[in-house]
């Protein structure tokens, strides 16, 4: 009988998280089995924000050009006011920002990233990819893990990586906290080809329109080919997923009275998707025994930062790295790994808080956002941003 450390390490979720977890672990020579339970590996979503801090985990998993082939390299970023139009704060990017970093910014289609990720497990023998397998159950002996399918199916692995997202099943075996937080807060997505776009308005720069409860980001994807127009807006709506159809009419109303530019981008789009934004609140213990939470399943954040992603990333290089070192022990790399990394995707979660309600300021604290961020020069920016892109 193969001892526990030579079976594979199962992981549940081939979204983003998993597929770098699997990669992560191949490169360390450990073998993965993932688990995805749709028919086929495919990403939901449109575009994506690639911090300096993204990029190194890439060098890491050896995906950095073929990332960069897919992605646009913005010159900018741009806060607007939606209200008056006027320019509230910029920060450059482009080479300035990659020589203060060490990295570029970037920003990609989800589909883009999630393929170079799956091509990459693909070549790796020691992965071995599987769809149509929902997991329904899950023991830790102690000395495995073993996992049964809808179908009855029975897997055995050396340890469990849940990657199956904010509304992961194993995290209410781990943390027990229920349901995600509803922030009250909607977001709608499409994308433009770049023929559609208005006249004047396209720009290589990632933008957003700071309005009253609102906001709207806009930016090229995919070569330029695409443009990317993410709605935001504080509403009582509530629906589980991230693939429902929004409401136009809705959409319009929350968004009168501002900029003309702001609602010829909205007017373009004749069918949005919508999804519920929601989070959790930080929590210390992300493993049991065997089994250990990884990105949105341990720390869903809301988008404000642009981090959901690239905290994913970092989780999976930092926990392969663990594992590798603690082969026989899973438990002690678990538990290494979620010490390196609760602190910072807390902190992560706790401030897109805050900048969501930054982005959405109304009345004198609207004024007295302006007035702060307009004084600040690119060298505050960038420093105010170290935490973050420089981690």
């Amino acid at each position: 009988m193969a001892a526990a450390q030579d079976r594979p390490v199962i992981i549940i979720g081939g979204g983003i998280g998993g597929l770098a977890t699997a990669l992560a672990l191949a490169l360390k020579g450990l073998p993965s089995v993932l688990l995805e339970q749709s028919a086929e590996f495919r990403e939901v979503g449109a575009g994506i924000q690639l911090g300096p801090n993204v990029f190194r985990r890439f060098e890491a998993l050896g995906i950095r050009a073929a990332i960069e082939a897919d992605a646009v390299f913005p010159q900018n970023l741009i806060m607007r006011d939606a209200l008056t139009g006027e320019e509230v704060t910029r920060m450059p990017l482009g080479e300035q920002a990659r020589a203060h970093w060490g990295m570029p910014y970037a920003v990609t289609h989800r589909a883009d990233l999630h393929n170079t990720l799956l091509q990459a497990c693909l070549a790796q023998t020691r992965i071995t990819l599987r769809t149509s397998a929902k997991m329904t159950a899950w023991a830790d002996s102690g000395e495995s893990v073993t996992v049964t399918l809808a179908d009855g199916e029975t897997i055995q692995g050396s340890s469990m990586i849940a990657c199956d997202g904010l509304w992961s099943q194993v995290r209410e075996q781990i943390v027990g906290d229920g349901k995600p937080r509803v922030s009250g807060h909607i977001a709608y997505r499409a994308v433009l080809p770049v023929a559609d776009v208005p006249q004047g308005q396209f720009e290589n720069n990632v933008v957003l329109w700071a309005g009253p409860k609102t906001h709207l980001v806009h930016y090229p994807l995919r070569r330029s080919e695409l443009y990317n127009l993410v709605a935001v807006f504080h509403s009582n709506r509530y629906e589980e997923g991230w693939n429902s159809f929004g409401d136009v009419a809705e959409l319009n109303e929350r968004f009168q009275n501002q900029q003309p530019q702001v609602h010829k981008l909205l007017g373009k789009i004749e069918a949005w998707r919508m999804w519920v934004l929601c989070d959790r609140e930080p929590v210390a213990n992300w493993t049991k025994g065997r089994v250990a939470l990884l990105g949105d399943a341990a720390h869903p954040m809301l988008q404000y930062l642009a981090q959901g992603a690239c905290m994913a990333i970092e989780d999976a290089v930092c926990l392969a790295d663990k594992l590798a070192q603690s082969i026989s022990d899973p438990n002690r790399a678990f538990l290494a790994y979620q010490q390196e990394r609760y602190l910072r995707t807390a902190r992560v979660q706790v401030m897109a808080r805050v900048y969501g309600d930054f982005y959405h300021a109304t009345g004198p604290v609207r004024e007295l956002r302006n007035m702060a961020l307009g004084g600040r020069t690119k060298e505050q920016a960038y420093a105010g941003n170290d935490w973050l892109y420089g981690g």
